[in-house]
């Protein structure tokens, strides 16, 4: 087994969630299918309610923003109170998130929706989410040596909580200090990662961070951060200069810490 050192002064773990916790495939094939599938009955279920009614004015407004790009899917304000009017209006609610999804989009609007429908099937028992077999136990482990352990993913702080709060593992939520999403700065960017130890009070020195992307493995370095890129299965393949220009692990468990020894 490879045995990566982990630095002496590194005191924070900072974890990127898709493809370095959890399988992307648990997101690509679980997480993102359950909106399509199931956004129709969910606004119909709950197309009173103060928060819904929030999701889809956010989405109009979106909406009217995205209407010069190809294909883009309007949503007519309010009109009639007639059945046909809301079924119309639902519909084309379903249409314009189906065709963001299809498009692989991040808008807060479609985020915002795509969180309160998971914190619904999450809280409801209906999905848990996946993490790899050997995050847990590793977690756990840095814990125990002293380390502190933070969440920095693109999905919102909400996601993240909601992920680690309903896991197959149970509820992990108490192994983690803290999260981080992009609302502190977007992963590609070296200043996001200068905001994070600020706000955690420490150097970007003392921060090791692992990633599946190579982009948010260079930014992270770039602010002195440490990094080790995590290869697993169904993650994007990395290019030769890649292999050779970063420290690699396959698994959380292959990393060794000084202090624990």
């Amino acid at each position: 087994m490879v045995v990566l050192s982990v630095p002496a002064e590194v005191t924070v773990i900072l974890l990127d969630i898709e493809g370095t916790t959890t399988p992307i495939a648990f997101v690509k094939d679980i997480l993102f299918p359950y909106i399509e599938k199931n956004v129709k009955e969910y606004l119909q279920t709950h197309w009173e309610e103060e928060e819904c009614q929030q999701d889809v004015s956010l989405l109009r407004k979106q909406a009217e923003e995205d209407a010069h790009l190809d294909g883009a899917v309007p949503i007519p304000a309010a009109s009639g109170s007639g059945v046909d009017d809301l079924q119309q209006m639902i519909q084309a609610v379903v249409d314009n998130v189906c065709w963001q999804m299809s498009l692989d989009r991040k808008t807060a609007a479609l985020k915002q929706l795509q969180g309160h429908m998971w914190r619904a099937a999450f809280t409801a028992g209906l999905m848990k989410a996946e993490f790899f077999a050997d995050v847990v136990p590793a977690v756990r482990k840095w814990r125990e040596a002293g380390m502190k352990v933070y969440i920095y993913s693109s999905g919102s702080v909400e996601a993240q909580k909601l992920l680690f709060g309903h896991s197959t593992e149970g509820d992990i939520l108490e192994l983690v200090d803290g999260h981080f999403d992009t609302k502190i700065g977007r992963k590609v960017e070296s200043e996001s990662y200068r905001k994070i130890a600020d706000s955690i009070g420490c150097s970007t020195n003392n921060i090791l961070f692992l990633t599946d992307v190579t982009r948010e493995a260079s930014a992270a370095e770039e602010a002195d951060v440490h990094v080790a890129v995590v290869v697993r299965p169904g993650n994007a393949g990395l290019t030769d200069d890649e292999k050779t220009y970063y420290s690699l692990i396959t698994s959380f468990s292959e990393l060794y810490l000084p202090s624990s020894a």
